[in-house]
């Protein structure tokens, strides 16, 4: 005998999804065109077609158990070739916005990243740890743009042992800690997706580490997946290449922190250290030339972003609160970064430390609220790409079998 199965749709979790991105889902018919039309979609129960018909009933418990909204790649076929407008593609990355927002506490700072009203907040934390340290060392040096030897030294007033670093490894330290609730959070909402084995041999199941691996190797090294999103057009190039470039000055960037924070710590233990990575470096410094290639791929990689979505189709690809933060963010730490060598250079105190000063704000928030960044996908969606071979949703490349002649 059926049982008859009561739906009791979330009204406010309905609100909430189209302030998000999901504004056109009501306009969704069921084609099933999207799912037919997405190259990444599986076979077994495919995306987005159920997301759109969860979210238009607001079946909260199913879309933030979805495993699903995270494989996709927003490539945006699905909103390109549906008949009606419906977007899911925006659907689907409102719903990631939502996560984001949610995935740890404390939630407030998810709250106000969400919305511009909340920016000001945002900003107003590192600027007043920095602006108090700025006072009192200025107390100290006997101006607010002291000079070191007639050089303009961003440490002398802002003295990496004490301030900086410290600071900033209290900020690393709670960057990795909530990720790591926020990645143990996203698994366990996953713990009602069928588990799907491979079958025969119980080694042929693979690892949670070869889940892993392939996930780096295969994805987020290449970016191949987009490749798989059917033909390419100039904005694709742009965001393949785009992304491409940002991962390059972030890899730069992050091996000059690396050797300045290693050698300027190791060197207080091996003296010959220290002078390897002591700062300012001349403009021919190996380490100096790295942190500028950095620097242009960065500028680089922005102006390819900035220009899709300020050229893409709004009727078909909206541009959230979220894709404009953390744009305006990393142009703001790419921008600041520059004029402050440039500033240096130069001689002028008076612009180059109040230019240090918002740099110093813009890393601070790059690094503190990254976990409810959209650049937080980076974790989460690796998570759930590996946790998804692992259980088979996803299939792991084919294991060459090896054969023996007698």
């Amino acid at each position: 005998m059926e049982k008859d199965i009561r739906i009791k749709p979330d009204l406010e979790f309905i609100k909430e999804l189209q302030e998000v991105g999901g504004e056109s889902l009501k306009k969704c018919y069921q084609c099933a065109t999207c799912s037919v039309a997405c190259p990444l979609s599986p076979a077994d129960n495919p995306y987005p077609r159920k997301e759109m018909v969860w979210a238009q009933w607001g079946l909260k418990d199913k879309l933030v158990n979805d495993i699903d909204i995270w494989l996709c790649h927003n490539c945006g076929t699905c909103s390109d070739l549906c008949p009606r407008g419906a977007r899911p593609a925006d659907l689907l990355a409102g719903l990631r916005n939502m996560a984001y927002q949610k995935m740890v506490t404390p939630s407030i700072i998810g709250k106000w990243m969400a919305s511009p009203k909340h920016l000001p907040k945002l900003i107003a934390i590192p600027a007043a740890i920095y602006l108090v340290i700025w006072f009192i060392m200025a107390g100290v040096r006997g101006s607010f743009f002291p000079l070191k030897d007639g050089e303009i030294v961003y440490g002398h007033l802002f003295p990496g042992d004490f301030t900086i670093d410290p600071i900033f490894m209290i900020a690393f330290g709670f960057m990795v800690w909530t990720f790591y609730k926020g990645v143990k959070n996203l698994i366990a909402s996953f713990a009602d997706q069928p588990k799907v084995f491979a079958v025969g041999d119980k080694s042929e199941k693979p690892s949670m580490i070869e889940c892993f691996i392939d996930v780096c190797k295969n994805e987020l090294m290449t970016h191949s997946k987009w490749k798989e999103c059917g033909e390419t057009d100039e904005a694709d190039e742009q965001k393949f290449n785009g992304h491409r470039f940002i991962m390059a000055a972030f890899l730069c960037l992050m091996v000059v922190t690396g050797v300045v924070a290693v050698t300027h710590w190791g060197g207080k233990i091996i003296p010959f250290l220290g002078p390897i990575g002591h700062t300012p470096m001349p403009l021919w410094h190996p380490v100096k030339i790295l942190a500028n290639v950095g620097a242009v791929l960065l500028v680089y990689s922005l102006v390819l972003l900035t220009k899709r979505r300020l050229n893409q189709d709004q009727g078909v690809h909206g541009s959230s609160y979220y894709d404009w933060y953390l744009l305006g963010l990393i142009w703001t730490i790419a921008v600041t970064g520059i004029m402050c060598e440039i500033l240096r250079l130069l001689g002028v105190a008076v612009l180059a430390y109040p230019m240090y000063y918002v740099h110093l704000i813009a890393v601070f928030m790059m690094f503190v609220y990254l976990p409810w960044s959209k650049l937080g996908h980076l974790v989460y969606r690796t998570a759930a790409l590996t946790y998804a071979r692992y259980i088979g949703r996803l299939p792991m490349p084919v294991r060459e079998e090896k054969t023996f002649t007698l």
